[in-house]
């Protein structure tokens, strides 16, 4: 009752509630494909020795993550962080460590960030690219038939995403042009004088 007088706390924990529900219900779900992999591919799971996943609470958990479910049917099961998921932690440790590195990083994340910020500035992606199109085809610079020339969107990076970093950057340069002109939009209408002043820095 006083939860429900309490009316943003009784939301948290409705939230909480169901956020810890759907955690587990996917967790559940992961183990269950895993071992209709296994059996599809005539393997007891009895027989298996090892486990490795990313470094996730919902993953490595002792008591509730994946690797537990699977522990609990197989005790031999051991579980290991994932060396790939570990190797590109490091890398992105050791890259933001270099200062011009860092750097770059944080004004991509910038130019996605207040690029991708609203529906407004998506369109405006979406037309800055269609308008880049229409001049390249009339000059004869792009080629076109079914399936080229599809709009794209920035690509946000994340430190535990494999070749994130990579995916992000080449988005940027696929749409360079577009997203300069979003940029230029931003400093003529000036939202706001930091916001004015980081786009213009950006370019």
């Amino acid at each position: 009752m006083d939860d429900l007088m309490n009316q943003p706390q009784h939301i948290d924990k409705v939230l909480n509630k169901q956020c810890h529900t759907e955690i587990a219900n996917n967790r559940l779900q992961l183990k269950v494909s895993i071992d209709v992999v296994r059996v599809l591919a005539l393997q007891d799971i009895q027989n298996i020795r090892g486990q490795g996943y990313d470094g996730a609470s919902n993953m490595r958990g002792e008591s509730n993550g994946l690797q537990a479910l699977i522990s609990h049917d197989c005790p031999y099961a051991y579980y290991i962080h994932c060396f790939a998921h570990r190797l590109q932690l490091a890398l992105v440790a050791a890259s933001k460590a270099v200062i011009p590195v860092g750097k770059f990083f944080d004004r991509l994340a910038f130019i996605i960030n207040i690029v991708g910020a609203s529906c407004k500035r998506n369109e405006q992606l979406k037309l800055a690219q269609d308008f880049e199109f229409a001049y390249l085809i009339d000059i004869d610079e792009l080629e076109t038939g079914r399936g080229l020339n599809q709009k794209c969107t920035l690509q946000r990076a994340g430190d535990t995403r494999w070749s994130s970093h990579f995916r992000s950057i080449s988005s940027l340069i696929k749409i360079f042009s577009p997203t300069c002109e979003v940029l230029l939009k931003i400093i003529k209408e000036g939202s706001t004088s930091s916001r004015q002043g980081r786009s213009r820095h950006s370019l």
